[in-house]
């Protein structure tokens, strides 16, 4: 599977980590950066990683920032995007079976690498159970509210 990378400076170092990790699991990784851990604004990099999704460059993406959550709403931005913060490997599970998540968010200062890879483990074999999930999930793409913020 093609699977983008990206983070913040706060999680260079965890992506880079779950990058050689996904390698060694027989993944095709799309590393968006940062190249450094100099400082950089967790929005652009979220915005990487949703068009890799969006323009199908990818299958799946990971996102990384401090806490998960700028760079998770960043993703979100994105209606081709469903990214999930997840913190353990079941809600990770659960973001692919019920929500169909293509793209999963962790937080650095939150996780340790042993939890994130088992997270990202459980992300990546989940697969989505559809049914009465279905429906949902394709409101989160097309809400019928969408025209109201153009």
């Amino acid at each position: 599977m093609r699977i983008a990378i990206a983070s913040d400076h706060a999680a260079f170092e965890l992506k880079a980590e779950l990058a050689a990790a996904l390698r060694e699991w027989g993944h095709d990784v799309l590393d968006l950066g940062p190249e450094t851990a100099d400082r950089v604004d967790y929005p652009d990099y979220g915005y990487k990683l949703a068009a890799a999704i969006a323009d199908g460059r990818a299958e799946r993406g990971v996102a990384l920032c401090g806490s998960g959550i700028g760079i998770s709403i960043a993703v979100n931005r994105n209606p081709a995007c469903r990214c999930a913060l997840v913190n353990d490997p079941y809600s990770a599970a659960l973001a692919r079976e019920h929500n169909d998540a293509n793209v999963v968010a962790m937080g650095a200062r939150l996780i340790g690498i042993d939890m994130a890879k088992a997270c990202l483990q459980s992300f990546l074999a989940g697969t989505f159970a559809g049914g009465r999930h279905g429906p949902r999930v394709e409101k989160l793409s097309h809400p019928p509210f969408a025209g109201a913020f153009a």
